[in-house]
């Protein structure tokens, strides 16, 4: 439970009988509605810490038995049977699925398609309709195309002659001198009568009635501005200064009151919800805490020694007999296996050839640096009691 140490807020500097009057009432009655939301905050505070001291452990062990449990064994399955059954699987699909579209594609539709259609027709392109267009290309070029500029200038002749030349002689001697009469005649009866309407009566006319308009937004103005100045004037004195007046003297204290009761009524009922923690952890040390020690170290300690000095210890101590006594019996059966195995190979087969045993044709005489004493024929001539480098080194061999 901490509790934090809070600055009390600035006083009104007119502190005076009715401040001092409420004061007292109203940090009791902080006190009474802040001092169970103190308890319940600091039991909720030392619950979640308990919480957090018991879930956690338990969260960990939950974890390591899922990922021995659950985990492991899974992606055992998965790289151990899953993973091999799917790349067969996959196998078997592209075996049965795959593969004979690709072949079908690559044997039989790719060649048949290129030798029975592409060939034939690039050999048409370029055997048949190559020269075919060639040749139409110098027909036209040679005949059609002399005979085609002429008859374009012909006819060109003919129709400048029948359509542009009317056209053209009407637009120049009939169209245009009728558009200038009649610009003349809009220009002299229409545009400069209203341009005289307009310079002498329509702008005399609207700078009257913009003067008259000014004059009178002039003095709606000033009605407005008057009007304005009273009705603030009015809101200041009857309404603004009253409600200066109540927060200064009023509402102020009150408020500044209110806070400095939360402030101390909340450090009270830290204090009180510390004592009353302390007064229940006291009494659940003594009462539930104190029995369940006197019984762990009672009863179940030495209960769990005896099972561990007495079951515990002996059963494992079995148990590691038996797997040792079990391993060698699968070794020796394994060597019976093997040995069983060479002898039925070379039954079938045939081993290598063993040598006869028979005597050494070593020097019969004893001589130095021999390894073994040998005995002495009394008929055999006596050997050199000092051997030769390579028969020294064979012997260290």
């Amino acid at each position: 439970m901490d509790h934090g140490k809070h600055q009390p807020p600035a006083r009104y500097d007119g502190e005076g009988c009715p401040t001092t009057l409420i004061r007292i009432p109203v940090r009791i009655v902080v006190l009474v509605v802040v001092l169970p939301v103190r308890i319940i905050r600091d039991a909720l505070v030392v619950a979640a810490r308990a919480l957090d001291r018991t879930l956690r452990p338990l969260g960990r062990a939950l974890s390591w038995l899922f990922g021995t449990l659950v985990v492991i064994p899974a992606d055992w399955l998965y790289e151990s049977v899953l993973t091999p059954l799917g790349h067969a699987l996959l196998r078997l699909a592209a075996a049965i699925f795959v593969w004979p579209w690709v072949a079908l594609w690559r044997y039989v539709l790719v060649p048949g398609v290129r030798y029975g259609l592409v060939v034939p027709v690039v050999w048409l392109y370029e055997s048949v309709l190559t020269p075919a267009g060639h040749g139409l290309r110098w027909v036209y070029r040679t005949l059609l195309a002399p005979a085609g500029r002429g008859i374009r200038t012909a006819v060109g002749r003919v129709l400048t002659a029948l359509l542009v030349r009317p056209v053209t002689g009407l637009w120049r001697y009939v169209l245009v001198p009728l558009a200038l009469g009649a610009a003349w005649l809009a220009e002299h009866l229409v545009v400069r009568p209203l341009g005289w309407a307009y310079r002498e009566v329509l702008t005399p006319l609207g700078h009257g009635i913009t003067w008259l308009i000014d004059r009178l937004a002039r003095g709606i103005a000033a009605v407005g501005t008057g009007l304005w100045t009273a009705v603030v004037w009015l809101v200041s004195t009857l309404l603004v200064a009253p409600l200066r007046r109540l927060y200064r003297r009023v509402l102020a204290p009150v408020g500044q009151e209110i806070a400095a009761a939360f402030g101390v009524a909340w450090r009270v009922a830290g204090y009180i919800s510390q004592a009353v923690g302390r007064a229940v952890a006291w009494l659940a040390r003594h009462l539930v805490g104190a029995p369940v020690t006197w019984v762990y170290r009672t009863v179940c300690t030495p209960v769990g020694h005896c099972l561990r000095d007495q079951i515990w210890a002996p059963a494992k101590r079995g148990a590691v007999e038996a797997g040792r006594a079990a391993r060698s019996a699968l070794r020796s059966a394994r060597e019976t296996v093997r040995q069983a195995r060479r002898d039925a190979w070379r039954s079938l087969v045939g081993g290598p050839r063993v040598p006869e045993p028979r005597e050494p044709k070593g020097p019969l005489a004893r001589r130095l640096g021999a390894t073994q004493q040998l005995t002495t024929v009394p008929s055999a001539a006596p050997e050199p009691e000092i051997s030769s480098p390579g028969e020294r080194n064979a012997e260290r061999g």
